[in-house]
């Protein structure tokens, strides 16, 4: 009598298995990035995915490989444009394209906030070259990203306001008012959204002064601080990262009219 064998699993078997999150990013991705690819996209066209993963370790473990425990190696700038790509398309839902873009932005600032958090020591971790890299990579892809706001949903939005002020061009910081004006009307000073917008749009405007006292009566009152001898723009770029992260795991769509 025959017997039944299960069929030895495809290599296609293999890359389709996993959590489905990394289908998702693996079907953007594939879409939108043509070979080669940077190389941390192996963790979404390998076929040895990890049998433990679900949605949740995958995230953390794949965010990990493209800024590795918040600091940049020689490959992170490559990596960065995995996140512009999953940031750019709407089958990504709006908090992991929130999530790309915040994960931009921590690349793109990883020397400044780390001299603000231990200065006047330098940071253990600097890799100056990595990071300049990372840095460019991410002022070379934000236009794109800024390019869809209109079409964004209120939390992305907030996530591409921080790209805006930290990549400053006469061109946005003008309409940075006018497109958070919603935002400030409907959130309070003292709330998240409210201090994090209002303070945005101090970064905004060019007046080192200004953002110093931001900067400090901000964190006195509820963020971690930083020394005050470190430079302004460490400091506020190290106080906007911790803002953007407590706005980020409070809603995955703030409910503000377009």
């Amino acid at each position: 009598m025959d017997t039944y064998a299960e069929p030895e699993p495809t290599r296609h078997d293999a890359i389709a298995s996993g959590p489905p999150v990394r289908k998702l990013f693996r079907d953007v991705v594939a879409d939108r990035l043509p070979d080669p690819r940077p190389p941390q996209a192996a963790m979404l066209f390998d076929a040895g995915a990890d049998p433990c993963w679900d949605d949740r370790s995958f995230l953390a473990d794949f965010y990990n490989e493209i800024l590795h425990q918040d600091t940049c190696r020689p490959a992170t700038a490559e990596g960065l444009v995995l996140l512009a790509a999953l940031a750019g398309d709407d089958r990504i839902p709006a908090r992991h394209r929130f999530q790309a873009v915040q994960l931009l932005l921590r690349a793109a600032t990883v020397a400044e906030r780390h001299l603000a958090d231990t200065w006047p020591a330098t940071p253990r971790h600097a890799a100056p070259g990595s990071e300049v890299r990372a840095r460019d990579a991410v002022r070379a892809l934000t236009p794109d990203l800024l390019s869809r706001w209109s079409a964004e949903c209120p939390a992305v939005r907030l996530a591409l306001a921080g790209l805006a002020v930290v990549f400053p061009t006469a061109r946005t910081l003008p309409a940075l008012t006018p497109r958070l004006g919603t935002f400030t009307h409907q959130h309070p000073r003292g709330t998240d959204i409210g201090d994090y917008v209002r303070f945005v749009l101090v970064l905004a405007a060019p007046d080192e002064a200004r953002i110093l006292t931001a900067t400090e009566q901000l964190t006195d009152a509820h963020w971690t601080g930083t020394a005050r001898g470190a430079p302004t723009r460490a400091r506020a770029l190290h106080l906007l990262a911790q803002m953007l992260t407590r706005v980020g795991t409070g809603f995955d769509r703030p409910r503000a009219p377009r």
